[in-house]
């Protein structure tokens, strides 16, 4: 890692130590109060300002203190050298004693320099106490013109009476203080050799913005999650980079030392009690470490009479890696009797239970790592995979009997599928159907059930559809009741492959059968809810609105009402029930539903899951009109399907990113942005259903919303199998119709426009006519009314499609369908009429930054004032290509000024000074300023207003 003078956010802090050179140089002396935890970068800034001012000429002294019991005015003495009297006893003396004095008088003599002194005092935490006591009384007296005294320390272990001193200069204005805040994710980010959003905001928290951990967090592997239980954690780069901690370390001493490995064996939060009993120590001895800890600030308590904790996890987790795995094991033990005796959770004895087996301890260790990973499975599958792993490698093969062996690598095999590591569960899936001798039932359904999830999450369908086939051909029709458990499973998989692929019709009737075979299986509720979920996706995803809309609103009272683990199905379940809320719009409960889904599948767990909630959650945002968070849900989803190696689920995430930035980006932009969207279509696999049916939708849009009508009709016509769309989704026949109705007209195609408008309606009919999908037959029918030469009917549908949207909540499908019927309103009710709808509409653009919208509007609202209304004269509108235009269109005239200095290059500080305002206020404008422009940083801002020829280049749209 570089050093801390090169990491990024620390702006400010270098801000703060120019102004105190600066101040030294004009002759100015100051104290300046360097004060941060450990590990934040005061010894870099002390590296930093020392260059700073040794380019500036000032001599620079330095030196580090090194605890209570040095020789008194040790950190002084050895600054200045030689040139320091010997002050005799220091024991008890008051602070006018000569010993001070002549102490004081040598550090003003070395301040003679014309160019100044610097005097940087490091860990000044540790300083003896007549070093302290000189310090307090240099804090009471003005500084000496040509010194600067900085102090680096831990506030937590500073003395108190030098905190106060510290604190009473700085009231005074004696004192300028530097405290170094920890990084922000994007500071992490930059660190990264490689754009990679979602591990920086995972280091971030991890690290918790401290530069040393994040620097331990890389060296410790890709993925630092499971270390130190990872065997193959690099011991090399692990021990270099946390080099400054193991200094730290080897400081204590040893019956202190040894209560520090209780407590990381332990793990946090921990208790002086436990602490005691696996340390081997008496309770009180135990007290006396734990409190010495405390003031090393190594431990720290969680609260009045509450449990304690290591300064940072990682601290823990290096204690124990550098443990001697004799004592490791030893302390593991002890650990493990005493969760037993206490009755502890299986999962919090299966950590200690893995380190015995690790050891080569008993087989008698299995069985709690076997409950463990039942218990954790859910919120942590990969640790339960490695649980589960270790006991089936560590049992001898005659203590489980087949059965329990096979059915413990189903367990495992399930785990891996959750934790994302797909390839893995395929091989062991696998190889689990080919255990000699054939499975038993039913253990046979249950491994064929796993194996098609895995087949379906690796987009390989066929294959998933020939294992599923094997039995689910043989099932009796229809389905006994009560219906066994692992056929549920099997008839669920079978429907979420059907499902994904697009076919959801050739499973429907099963997927009905199995609900209600389900509903007459005693005990099975988490079972039946499922599949009644499955029976209404199938419903809705067909367009059989009038059956499937009760269903549904009756599955989501019924989901509602079972917690997040519904027998490990609930995101799945929580996808299906999301996707069929969106397809008969009931969209909060979609939103509710999905957010659900998505925060039971985090934490690393379930991507394959978490994937389907990002990319109902991306288009639901994107019809609110939240565009940044829609971009921001298909990154995520883009990223996880890369990871679990899902062609489908990245392309489909690319074509979402690519149909909200649509809106979000400039017009100048959209040759990237269609080109995005047709990336995204290319990575689906050909036929694949729903993923590129839903891609080939998007791209059309993006074609026709780009300027393009003829590709978006090719891309209709070509990629859905003609005219009647039969290969996209019917519950979106509606819009898709519309987006066809248009393109044709465009293309001057009136005989497709006409054939598609009918069909537009006729979908929407068989839709039960639901607000947002009739307000898209409506568009397409008002097109063809201008056409045939009835504006006013025109007029009329498209106001009232408007109205329906806006009534929804969908600012974006507002304001466009307002844009393109402004010139059909001002035909039909005047100019002044349709202005008025038209900056309604620009106001709800503007509200979600939908830039392109508003440049479309500014242009649109140019051309009808242009020629007045009413013979009254109408304002100009400039090009909203001009960067005038573009502020005055989106902005509010505070945040014009605002946008106007950022441009230019002004910190966040230069403008608040200069417009009177507070940094965090002109920071709250640029928010909205980037969101509304649709730009992420200062140097695109000023890109986006100086123009393509600005020397900082320009953003790409990654």
């Amino acid at each position: 890692m570089a050093g801390l003078s090169a990491l990024p956010g620390r702006d400010e802090e270098r801000a703060l130590l120019a102004r105190a050179v600066d101040g030294l140089c004009a002759g100015h002396g100051a104290v300046l109060d360097l004060a941060a935890d450990p590990g934040l970068g005061k010894t870099g800034l002390l590296h930093l300002l020392a260059r700073l001012a040794a380019d500036r000429g000032a001599t620079v002294l330095r030196a580090r203190a090194e605890g209570p019991d040095a020789k008194p005015y040790q950190v002084y003495r050895d600054a200045l050298g030689g040139d320091v009297p010997p002050p005799g006893s220091a024991d008890g003396i008051p602070w006018d004693t000569g010993a001070d004095r002549d102490l004081l008088r040598a550090l003003r003599d070395r301040c003679a320099d014309p160019a100044g002194t610097v005097l940087l005092l490091d860990d000044f935490h540790h300083c003896d106490p007549a070093s302290a006591r000189l310090t307090e009384r240099l804090l009471g007296e003005p500084p000496p013109d040509r010194l600067l005294l900085v102090l680096a320390h831990r506030p937590r272990q500073t003395p108190p009476a030098l905190l106060a001193a510290l604190d009473a200069a700085k009231q005074a204005g004696a004192v300028l203080r530097v405290e170094p805040a920890p990084l922000t994710a994007a500071a992490v980010a930059a660190l990264l050799p490689a754009a990679d959003e979602h591990r920086a905001e995972r280091l971030h928290a991890a690290s918790g913005g401290n530069p040393r951990i994040l620097h331990l967090l890389l060296a410790a592997g890709p993925d630092p999650d499971h270390w130190p239980e990872r065997s193959d954690a690099a011991a090399g780069p692990l021990l270099r980079a946390a080099a400054p901690l193991i200094a730290e370390l080897d400081t204590l001493p040893p019956a202190v030392a040894d209560v520090l490995a209780a407590a990381a064996v332990l793990g946090e939060p921990f208790r002086l009690g436990d602490v005691a009993r696996v340390a081997g120590e008496h309770t009180d001895r135990t007290a006396d470490a734990l409190a010495e800890l405390g003031r090393a600030d190594l431990v720290r308590s969680l609260g009045p009479g509450r449990d304690l904790a290591f300064r940072h996890p990682a601290l823990g987790r290096l204690v124990h890696h550098r443990l001697n795995p004799g004592l490791r094991l030893n302390a593991h033990r002890r650990a493990l009797a005493l969760l037993e005796a206490r009755g502890a959770p299986a999962a919090a004895r299966a950590r200690h239970a893995e380190q015995l087996l690790l050891g080569g301890g008993p087989a008698e260790a299995v069985p709690v790592l076997v409950e463990g990973a039942a218990e954790v499975v859910v919120r942590s599958p990969a640790t339960a995979a490695r649980w589960l792993r270790a006991a089936l490698e560590s049992a001898p093969a005659d203590t489980h009997d087949a059965r329990t062996r096979v059915a413990l690598a189903l367990d495992r095999c399930r785990a891996l599928t959750a934790a994302g590591r797909l390839e893995q569960a395929r091989a062991l899936g696998h190889e689990i159907l080919r255990t000699p001798g054939g499975l038993p039932e039913p253990l046979d359904v249950q491994a064929l059930a796993v194996c098609v999830g895995v087949e379906r999450l690796l987009g390989r369908y066929a294959e998933a559809d020939a294992m599923a086939r094997t039995v689910v051909d043989r099932l009796p029709r229809p389905l006994p009741a009560p219906l066994p458990a692992a056929t549920a499973d099997l008839v669920l998989d079978y429907g979420l492959l059907h499902a994904v692929r697009g076919t959801a019709a050739e499973v429907r009737a099963l997927a009905h059968e199995g609900a209600a075979a389900a509903a007459a299986t005693p005990g099975a509720e988490d079972g039946r809810t499922a599949l009644r979920v499955l029976a209404a996706f199938c419903d809705s995803y067909a367009g059989d609105f009038a059956l499937a809309a009760p269903e549904v609103e009756r599955c989501g009272r019924l989901v509602d009402a079972r917690p997040d683990t519904v027998a490990g199905r609930a995101p799945d379940v929580l996808a299906l029930l999301g996707c069929a809320e969106l397809y008969v719009e009931r969209f909060t409960d979609a939103h509710r539903h999905l957010s659900r889904g998505l925060a039971t599948a985090s934490g690393g767990a379930h991507k394959h899951l978490a994937v389907n909630h990002l990319l109902g959650l991306s288009i639901l945002d994107q019809w609110a009109g939240r565009l940044d968070l829609a971009q921001r849900h298909a990154r995520e989803a883009e990223r996880l399907g890369t990871e679990i190696g899902a062609p489908d689920v990245v392309g489909l995430a690319m074509a979402m990113r690519a149909s909200a930035l649509l809106w979000a980006a400039p017009r100048r932009r959209t040759a990237e942005v269609v080109a995005l969207a047709e990336q995204g279509l290319r990575r689906t696999v050909p036929g694949s259903g729903w993923w590129a049916g839903s891609a080939v939708g998007l791209l059309a849009q993006a074609r026709l919303v780009g300027g393009d009508p003829a590709a978006c009709l090719r891309t209709l016509l070509e990629e859905s199998g003609g005219e009647d769309l039969h290969l996209l989704q019917p519950a979106a026949h509606p819009s898709l119709f519309a987006l066809m109705t248009t393109a044709a007209l465009l293309c001057g195609d009136l005989d497709t426009a006409r054939r598609s408008a009918r069909a537009a309606d006729a979908a929407a009919e068989r839709l039960g006519r639901l607000p947002f999908q009739q307000s898209q037959a409506d568009r397409a029918a008002a097109a063809m009314a201008f056409v045939d030469g009835d504006p006013a009917r025109a007029a009329e549908l498209a106001l009232g499609a408007a109205r329906v949207l806006r009534g929804l909540r969908m600012p974006v499908q507002y304001a466009w369908t307002v844009i393109a019927a402004a010139p059909v309103l001002a035909q039909a009710h005047g100019p002044a009429a349709a202005l008025g709808e038209l900056d309604e509409a620009l106001d709800a653009a503007r509200a979600c930054g939908a830039l392109r919208l508003c440049e479309d509007g500014a242009r649109v609202r140019a051309a009808l004032t242009s020629g007045g209304a009413g013979g009254s004269p109408a304002d100009p509108v400039p090009d909203p290509s001009e960067p005038a235009a573009l502020l005055g269109s989106l902005l509010s005239a505070r945040e014009r000024e605002v946008a106007e200095l950022a441009a230019d290059g002004l910190p966040s500080r230069r403008i608040a000074e200069r417009l009177v305002l507070s940094p965090r206020t002109v920071d709250a404008h640029l928010g909205s300023i980037y969101r509304k422009l649709g730009v992420s940083s200062r140097s695109a801002l000023a890109r986006l207003l100086h123009g393509p020829g600005d020397p900082a280049g320009r953003d790409p749209i990654r």
